[in-house]
């Protein structure tokens, strides 16, 4: 490790802080959707997915947007700051890769579907597969949120090894 100061150290750790704290929240968000929120919406399609339409019901799009869109710039400013420290470092980044994966995986299949629902609720007609397509959907997002919950909780190690860096440098 090259030569630390003490405040490049405590910057790093408010950083990594900061990123935990709003990984935690985003993971009591997604928990609260997953159990209270997406089983009144799946419960009955397509005549509850109006709990899905934009002025109709609860579009959680901007939320979910602005959440994790600042708890992504944390994570980078995470990175940033733990740079110089290496053991911190390459966890951050492993941890950040399998993040952006689920993200990816969110943009790429969850986002398109939740749209496919709205659209089915703002003009019905026949959907094909529709009670199978949202079983599917629910199950899968059980894994995702689970897979977010596991990275946030791979950040816990790296506060404590953080923690205790800073600790040794006082």
């Amino acid at each position: 490790m090259e030569s630390l100061t003490t405040t490049y150290a405590t910057r790093a750790e408010i950083w990594l802080c900061i990123t935990t704290l709003l990984y935690f929240l985003m993971n009591g968000a997604q928990i609260f959707e997953t159990f209270v929120f997406v089983p009144k919406w799946t419960f009955s399609p397509p005549d509850n997915f109006k709990l899905l339409s934009d002025g109709k019901g609860a579009s959680l799009k901007f939320f979910w947007i602005i959440f994790h869109s600042l708890h992504e710039i944390a994570f980078i400013l995470a990175i940033i700051f733990c740079w110089k420290i290496l053991p911190v470092r390459n966890w951050l980044l492993i941890l950040f890769v399998a993040h952006i994966a689920v993200r990816i995986w969110t943009l790429v299949y969850f986002a398109p579907h939740i749209i496919y629902f709205q659209k089915t609720a703002e003009s019905p007609g026949v959907a094909e597969d529709l009670s199978s397509r949202v079983s599917l959907w629910q199950t899968l997002n059980y894994v995702r949120v689970t897979l977010f919950i596991i990275i946030s909780l791979g950040l816990i190690p790296l506060c404590i090894k953080l923690f205790s860096f800073v600790h040794n440098m006082k």
